[in-house]
């Protein structure tokens, strides 16, 4: 069943090339949505996609690339109609 989440990473996910890890990862799993750093520090990701895949996306979050240090990933559930994302893009 397809769902859409949003996350907040936390963590050293800055400069250290995670939102093109998490692109990557994305669309080697087919979720679509968007990934973008947050003044605070923090890394904001919306996922759209099957259950499945996004337990194996949430679980590539966590890990992150190698430079970064993954401390928190906050999931809340979001109405797909709020997530009309076909693809999966780095904003800013």
């Amino acid at each position: 069943m397809k769902k859409a989440l949003h996350i907040i990473v936390k963590g050293r996910v800055q400069g250290v090339g995670y939102r093109w890890f998490a692109k990557q990862a994305a669309q080697e799993l087919g979720i679509a949505g968007f990934v973008r750093n947050l003044p605070n520090g923090d890394v904001e990701v919306v996922a759209v996609g099957e259950e499945e895949a996004l337990e194996r996306f949430i679980a590539q979050l966590n890990k992150g690339p190698g430079f970064a240090y993954v401390t928190d990933l906050q999931i809340d559930p979001l109405p797909l109609e709020q997530a009309p994302y076909h693809s999966f893009e780095v904003t800013f």
